[in-house]
């Protein structure tokens, strides 16, 4: 476990202090051509079920708008999300998760039964046990003209970084361009971090219509959005963290 990681544990860092952040203000911005040239596969490697929403929601919601090769990975089913929980054990979550991400898919306006999904069923929190044969997997799927979008490699959760790893050996030995997305990053930083790549960093700015697609998706993921009764934890996806994630705009890491 990473020092970001014990920090996810955190109540985090409130939206307003990004709001104030000159490092965040400063992003140069991106459009959606430069990030998705118009020809070329965008191919999205979420950790978990969510993380694609989360992560670029905003983008996918983006491409549905015009005619674009798009490929979704799932390494886990994210049946590790609430651990002890009487309510929902490994096998409910893994058929739940996978239930709330289609409805995620259809929110931000793509149909799953037509969509290219490869689901890698790789074991929640210990995606970092076989890097290597992630790595392997997802290099059979790439093209060297492939974008590909995923977590950032130190984004402070065990399977965002072993996945931003594994797509990082993929693509290079593909040919293939790499976007990493920072997701738990704006729970545990602050904003003027030096931890964070700012000179890397672009800005998508979202229309409102993607915005609430966004929304929309993130809100189809019923069983991280409340408390458990039976552990007492809290929600996985907290409205503070919501509330950073819903942001008019979406940062990548080029």
């Amino acid at each position: 476990m990473s020092d970001a990681e014990n920090l996810i544990q955190t109540k985090g860092t409130p939206l307003e202090a990004w709001q104030n952040s000159h490092r965040l203000a400063a992003v140069p911005a991106i459009s959606l051509d430069e990030l998705a040239p118009r020809g070329q596969r965008v191919v999205v490697v979420a950790p978990h079920p969510d993380d694609e929403v989360i992560a670029c929601g905003g983008l996918l919601a983006a491409l549905t708008e015009r005619e674009q090769e798009l490929l979704l990975v799932s390494v886990t089913d994210g049946e590790g999300s609430h651990p002890g929980s009487l309510d929902w054990p490994p096998e409910r979550l893994r058929q739940a998760r996978y239930a709330e991400s289609e409805a995620a898919l259809r929110a931000l306006g793509l149909a799953p039964e037509r969509l290219p999904w490869q689901r890698l069923h790789a074991p929640d929190s210990q995606v970092g046990n076989d890097e290597a044969g992630l790595a392997a997997t997802l290099r059979a799927l790439l093209r060297p003209t492939d974008v590909v979008f995923t977590t950032w490699r130190l984004d402070g959760h065990c399977d965002h970084e072993a996945v931003a790893r594994a797509c990082l050996a993929a693509t290079a030995d593909a040919g293939a361009r790499l976007r990493e997305i920072p997701v738990w990053a704006w729970h545990w930083a602050t904003p003027e971090d030096d931890r964070l790549p700012w000179e890397r960093a672009r800005r998508l700015t979202l229309t409102p219509q993607w915005l609430a697609r966004k929304q929309a998706a993130l809100h189809a993921h019923q069983s991280q959005l409340h408390r458990d009764p039976t552990t007492g934890a809290d929600p996985v996806l907290s409205e503070e963290a919501l509330r950073r994630w819903l942001q008019p705009y979406e940062v990548v890491f080029l």
